[in-house]
């Protein structure tokens, strides 16, 4: 079915559907684009219906790109990047297909230029909309100065995934670099715990090119487990496995905490969140 959705436009928001995935990678000095934020009743509607959870999840799928976006109930595009995101993902180790909530990009300042690293989607179990009726009819502004409404997300004991895609090349070590200098002013004396999953999780891009196209997730499974996967394409695998309970809630705050490194994310998350809790 092809109609036209309205299209969300926030800090980096996300605007229409197609039929593909595309790419992303970086973080640290956001640079912030404000645009109004505009979402139609039409949207916010079109964007409810699609996350309902599917009987037929769908795996994830080769990454494709396209120029121009094309409107489908299977994608959605994150408009600054044109990266499309699938609406429903079925990952390894969770319990059911995951819905996604919303999308945005990271986006590095290299002087007075900003240049765009990757695309993020943000995913999580449909259930987890039950735990949320506290904030049911609160606007998507609203939901973004609530910083309890991602501390309650993140503690539902439900999973929870980020899908980054990356929109160029770059090295293992310079990914892994940027997210370490937000992850480690996060995490506060770290225990031989923390050590050691920091070590895994380094390991796991050291020494390795990532592509344009790389698709990296970030899978929380509890509040102390999150799994990790790097792939250029087709069904992902693990690549380790992160337990430590403050390694992966730093995590998840350098992503929707109060000062995320990358808000389109947030703001875009926050629009979905709203739709849903209408």
């Amino acid at each position: 079915m092809a109609s036209t959705v309205a299209g969300v436009s926030a800090i980096a928001p996300y605007s229409s559907l197609s039929t593909a995935n595309s790419k992303p990678s970086d973080l640290i000095n956001p640079k912030l684009c404000s645009l109004p934020l505009n979402c139609s009743n039409q949207s916010f509607s079109a964007f409810r219906s699609r996350l309902c959870i599917t009987k037929n999840a769908r795996r994830f799928s080769p990454i494709v790109y396209s120029s121009s976006p094309v409107v489908s109930s299977e994608y959605l595009e994150e408009p600054q990047t044109k990266v499309k995101f699938q609406t429903s993902l079925s990952l390894p180790g969770c319990s059911s297909s995951l819905s996604l909530l919303g999308t945005g990009y990271r986006e590095k300042v290299f002087a007075i230029i900003g240049v765009k690293v990757y695309a993020a989607g943000l995913y999580a179990n449909p259930s987890i909309f039950s735990k949320l009726d506290a904030w049911k009819g609160r606007s998507s502004a609203e939901l973004q100065k609530d910083s309890s409404l991602f501390d309650a997300i993140y503690q539902a004991p439900l999973e929870k995934s980020l899908h980054i895609i990356l929109v160029r090349d770059l090295d293992g070590k310079t990914f892994w670099d940027a997210l370490d200098e937000a992850l480690s002013p996060r995490i506060k004396s770290p225990t031989p715990v923390d050590e050691t999953a920091l070590s895994t999780f380094r390991g796991i891009f050291q020494g390795r090119p990532l592509q344009k196209g790389t698709s990296i997730f970030l899978t929380w499974l509890d509040t102390a487990k999150m799994l990790v996967f790097v792939t250029p394409e087709g069904t992902p695998s693990v690549d380790a496995a992160i337990e430590s309970s403050n390694v992966t809630s730093a995590l998840f705050d350098v992503f929707l905490g109060g000062n995320p490194v990358s808000p389109s994310l947030k703001a875009s998350a926050c629009i979905g969140l709203a739709a849903a809790l209408k």
